[in-house]
């Protein structure tokens, strides 16, 4: 598990691509030149790991390319200690990145192949999130909630219901909603029963999956 002067090049020359793309956060862009993405793909990626792309990591699911996953998390505002729920763990490498920003994260993943690969990759490279979970993201972590806020990075037709409970009032979620392209959507909750809705263009993301039982 290398990580080399070369590789930490073709990061910041990533970095900048995002600069271009309007990626402002300065947390975020740190975040992504610190993070070894070239570790978190199959070696035989490792060549593009550095690209602005996705790419297959098994059970059907991808890692997102690394301009959603900077969007994401620039959307979620993320300041030191928060408490954040993400759904659906994938890689590990927006786990990784919102860890290094300084949240204390919260990470359902439903595929138990990806589960057990990031729960043995992220401590291995330093990265310690507060609780990773094999589980339905549907149904959230109720037992851990309320959140500060909650990224999922996985397509769903409709915000389930159980995310929108599990957000503190104040708190932002960010999920893209819909069946084969997906519309960045984000809630921010108001108060109880309020939330307000903002939605930032089109995405694709392979399909939340839902525990039918």
């Amino acid at each position: 598990m290398k990580d080399t002067a070369k590789h930490q090049g073709l990061r910041n020359q990533l970095v900048t691509v995002l600069q271009q793309k309007g990626i402002t956060d300065k947390n975020v862009l740190e975040a992504i030149k610190k993070i070894p993405r070239h570790l978190f793909l199959n070696s035989s990626f490792e060549d593009y790991a550095y690209q602005d792309k996705a790419f297959p990591i098994g059970a059907g699911q991808t890692i997102s390319q690394p301009y959603t996953v900077a969007f994401q998390s620039q959307l979620l505002e993320v300041e030191k200690d928060h408490k954040i729920l993400e759904i659906g763990t994938g890689s590990g490498y927006q786990t990784a990145v919102l860890c290094t920003m300084g949240a204390k994260v919260y990470s359902v993943e439903r595929q138990n192949e990806l589960f057990k690969t990031t729960s043995l990759l992220l401590p291995k490279l330093g990265i310690r999130p507060k609780h990773l979970s094999f589980g339905d993201g549907y149904k959230g972590l109720p037992n851990y909630a309320p959140f500060d806020s909650i990224i999922v990075t996985a397509g769903a037709p409709i915000i389930p219901k159980p995310l929108m409970a599990q957000l503190k009032v104040g708190g932002r979620l960010v999920i893209p909603l819909g069946e084969e392209h997906q519309i960045m959507t984000m809630l921010i909750r108001k108060n109880e029963t309020q939330f307000e809705k903002h939605e930032f263009g089109e995405f694709r993301f392979v399909p939340l999956l839902e525990n039918k039982n």
